[in-house]
């Protein structure tokens, strides 16, 4: 079965993973000429591992469609299904606790799997959660430290977590090694075209913030372009606005005067189409009648399956859209 980064977002292989979590799932289907699979924790690391895996080796999103990566869990113990495979993708960091507890049992237990932690090496550049820069420079590993964990929404920093996939994948797949290394470089280049596009949209925006109605999902694009997205809560997933929270965004609104708020299509009853109650909060309050989606780019729906849309496709179809609407910013700059 020659299974496709195509066919398996037409397929939404990745709800169907997540359906089967919560009893006894079999064995993985293999893909690809090598006959290799790999799992990757959430949709973009998925994303990228299939854009560097290209024909050799195909992999797992065990993250339903609809659903966001950062604040879920499997149902179930999904480390057999994984143990089984070639490799793992995932971020060590404590938002993501079930993909360490695999990636230890791993490293313990199984030696052929390739665990690929793509924060290793950029430890140093984490952002602690609502700071205007890293937490410090000393080089040392902040993996257990407190840290936003959004660091795939920075274009620079993705393309840095691009070649140790190919690293990884080499290591268990060496007859293969350079094709892993190209897909890598080709995707890079693809990866700094977004760096160029919101680094123009940034130069050209009338504006320096604009708020969204979600959880603070943004700040590594914030401190990389220099602008501001005002939220009303902080970054867990699971945070509810306060009165206090709902009162100070609509009086930045009023202050700002804010035309277009951007909201996270995640947090809506039923994503992509409707709207979050936060936003129809805002339109009863204020003058405000835009309301754009702002993808944290962790998740994928069945709509975005249909066209086809990675990492890449959420950002330039997507938020850069809609920050430009935001921002004021013009489409060329």
């Amino acid at each position: 079965m020659d299974v496709t980064r195509r066919s398996v977002l037409k397929t939404g292989w990745g709800a169907v993973a997540a359906s089967g979590i919560s009893g006894c799932l079999s064995a993985p289907e293999s893909g690809g000429d090598g006959g290799n699979e790999g799992y990757a924790a959430f949709f973009t690391l998925w994303d990228w591992a299939e854009q560097v895996g290209g024909d050799h080796i195909s992999f797992v999103n065990p993250v339903g469609t609809g659903q966001p990566g950062h604040g879920w869990s499997p149902e179930g113990d999904i480390t057999r299904n994984v143990a089984s495979s070639s490799a793992f993708v995932y971020l060590d960091s404590p938002e993501f606790a079930w993909a360490q507890d695999i990636a230890t049992q791993l490293e313990r237990d199984y030696e052929d799997v390739a665990v690929i932690d793509l924060l290793d090496g950029i430890e140093s550049r984490l952002h602690s959660p609502g700071s205007e820069t890293g937490p410090g420079s000393d080089g040392e590993s902040h993996a257990d430290e407190s840290h936003d964990p959004h660091v795939w929404l920075d274009p620079v920093l993705a393309g840095e977590m691009i070649d140790p996939i190919a690293e990884g994948l080499a290591s268990v797949d060496p007859d293969h090694e350079d094709d892993y290394r190209r897909n890598a470089a080709d995707y890079r280049e693809r990866i700094g075209a977004v760096d160029e596009a919101f680094q123009t949209l940034a130069d050209g925006a009338e504006r320096d913030l604009a708020v969204f109605a979600g959880h603070d999902s943004f700040g590594y694009l914030e401190r990389r372009y220099g602008f501001d997205l005002h939220t009303p809560v902080g970054i867990s997933p699971d945070a509810v606005e306060s009165f206090d929270d709902i009162a100070g965004t609509i009086e930045r609104i009023e202050e700002r005067g804010i035309e277009t708020v951007l909201y996270d299509p995640f947090e809506a009853s039923n994503p992509p189409s409707d709207l979050p109650q936060m936003v129809e909060v805002i339109f009863e309050h204020t003058d405000v009648e835009d309301a754009e989606p702002l993808s944290p780019a962790s998740g994928t729906t069945a709509e975005w399956n249909d066209r086809g849309w990675g990492w890449i496709e959420q950002m330039e179809e997507l938020n850069l859209p809609s920050l430009r609407a935001a921002l004021g910013a013009t489409e060329t700059g």
